[in-house]
């Protein structure tokens, strides 16, 4: 009797084992890089494209700063013993005015940059994963696993060109805007 129940638990583990290995074989399976499917997207392009031209501006006047400020560094360095105090004093000043607006104006900038970047990205990735459902059923795949998890897969398990191309005919990046390039 003992020994009839110790055997119940092995035998469904055995059922188990045996029927896990013949659904897995059942199971249609598709890979994915789900990071490279978003950024190569034609809507990220063109976001990315339209988020460099609307910055510039602000990155030439950081770039603007930097030039003033070197200029100022060097001006003084070239002119150390010459200069009168006050005149030295009001330069130093002046560059360092000009180095904490440089670095605000960084940190603005970035801070702006990765917000609207985060934004982007978020709303692509929902889309993204609504193509992938939609190619994942065309393909009639039961499970898509992301690369990072994926310790090995062969390459025609990969859905990623698919996808993209699914994403860009879904979602077509909007035109750039004028005088964006």
């Amino acid at each position: 009797m003992f020994l009839r129940l110790a055997m119940r638990p092995l035998m469904v583990c055995l059922a188990l084992f045996t029927f896990g290995h013949v659904a897995a074989a059942q199971t249609k399976v598709g890979v994915i890089n789900l990071q490279k499917a978003v950024l190569e997207s034609a809507e990220i392009k063109a976001a990315s494209a339209a988020m460099e031209a609307r910055y510039k501006p602000r990155v030439a006047k950081i770039d603007q700063l930097n030039k003033e400020i070197a200029a100022i560094s060097e001006n003084l360095q070239k002119n150390a013993g010459k200069l009168t105090p006050q005149a030295e004093a009001s330069m130093q000043a002046d560059g360092q005015r000009k180095q904490r607006d440089a670095q605000r104006l960084q940190e603005d900038l970035q801070a702006d940059v990765e917000r609207e970047r985060n934004e982007i990205l978020s709303r692509s990735t929902s889309k993204m994963q609504d193509v992938v459902k939609q190619v994942a059923e065309a393909k009639g795949l039961d499970l898509v696993v992301d690369t990072p998890y994926a310790v090995y897969f062969k390459a025609a398990l990969d859905i990623t060109s698919d996808v993209i191309a699914a994403y860009d005919k879904a979602h077509p990046a909007a035109a750039p805007a004028p005088g964006a390039k």
